[in-house]
């Protein structure tokens, strides 16, 4: 039986092109700056977004981590938005490791933060609070369903930081999605952000890594937080080659992905007992609920059917599509939920 694995897109298997680029990589020990594939995809990253430099880490919460830490000392305080991936799924990293007081504002329904919501988060010069020092975003919004920020809503949010002074850092962990599905370059959505990161290992299909991208002299700080988190990598060309391989082939074909997200999304609206507005299917997260049914019922029988997806609590569930997923396989899932939702 073939799994259709719709968990999410952190499942992807790397390329034939990739795996041979990582058996022929070119390496050195990073950590003392020798490795060529490293300093290629370093390069290739800040370029791409529009940034001065970048640092290869191994996941993006090590780099969502190592870039609080560069922003912020213990004791200061970041904005970001009541949904962010940061607050939900990071273990609390910034605050236990880093000493950083979060303060929430609402995440609207596709991720973006009210500036006037912002604006009234910054602390004011006093002796009882902590300062603000950082006002984050998300790009495109895991828990908001993959809903996409424009350029517009960055600048607004920029705006605002820029006359407090405060930089603005960005969790695009899929901000190429977001590029591809508002069909405009990724610097449109970078350019007014003071430092950013993004995967490699999403739906650009890399086994490993992500990159963090800014100032060369943010980056020179961040490498130093890297090292000691534990991120000082060895011969990490061997990852990079597979990094390079998905920048260079697997950005355009993101659009296929966001396709059979809304295929998905459309045929689970026919369902009856299921509830989902295809409409708010931007990109390649599709959230939906169920109704009149055992949520864990549902789920168990789907994966007995060989079609996985992921909890969000309660009544609701998200299928990712990726690299890996095509169109016979969403129609497949559909016609295994439709079995299932009968059977129940």
């Amino acid at each position: 039986m073939r799994v259709i694995d719709l968990r999410s897109d952190t499942v992807t298997w790397p390329t034939p092109a990739m795996r041979e680029a990582m058996y022929k990589a070119e390496v050195g020990d990073d950590v003392w700056g020798d490795d060529p594939t490293v300093k290629r995809l370093e390069s290739m990253a800040a370029e791409r977004v529009g940034k001065d430099a970048a640092l290869l880490t191994v996941s993006g919460t090590m780099s969502n981590l190592v870039a609080v830490l560069t922003h912020c000392q213990r004791g200061d305080e970041m904005i970001l938005g009541s949904e962010a991936h940061m607050f939900y799924y990071e273990v609390g990293s910034c605050s236990a490791l880093g000493g950083v007081h979060v303060h929430t504002v609402p995440n609207d329904a596709r991720g973006m933060l009210d500036p006037i919501d912002v604006e009234e988060a910054i602390r004011t010069a006093d002796i009882h609070f902590p300062p603000t020092r950082l006002i984050c975003l998300e790009n495109t919004h895991n828990r908001c369903g993959g809903a996409v920020l424009t350029p517009n809503d960055i600048a607004a949010i920029a705006e605002v930081a820029n006359r407090h002074q405060i930089p603005i850092y960005l969790d695009g962990a899929r901000i190429f999605n977001a590029a591809v599905y508002l069909g405009i370059d990724v610097r449109e959505l970078t350019r007014h952000v003071t430092t950013l990161s993004f995967c490699l290992s999403k739906g650009l299909s890399a086994p490993i890594g992500s990159l963090v991208c800014g100032s060369d002299e943010f980056i020179a700080r961040a490498r130093k937080n890297r090292k000691m988190v534990g991120g000082g990598m060895r011969q990490a060309g061997i990852i990079a080659a597979a990094g390079i391989v998905a920048l260079e082939t697997m950005v355009e074909r993101l659009a296929d992905d966001h396709t059979n997200a809304r295929l998905l999304a459309q045929g689970l609206s026919g369902i009856p007992g299921l509830i989902i507005d295809p409409a708010s299917v931007q990109t390649n997260i599709v959230m939906f609920a169920v109704e009149g049914i055992d949520p864990v019922d549902f789920q168990r029988q789907l994966e007995e059917q060989g079609v996985k997806m992921s909890s969000r609590g309660g009544n609701r569930f998200r299928m990712v599509t990726h690299y890996g997923i095509e169109r016979q396989d969403i129609e497949q899932a559909l016609e295994m939920v439709r079995q299932v939702m009968k059977s129940l």
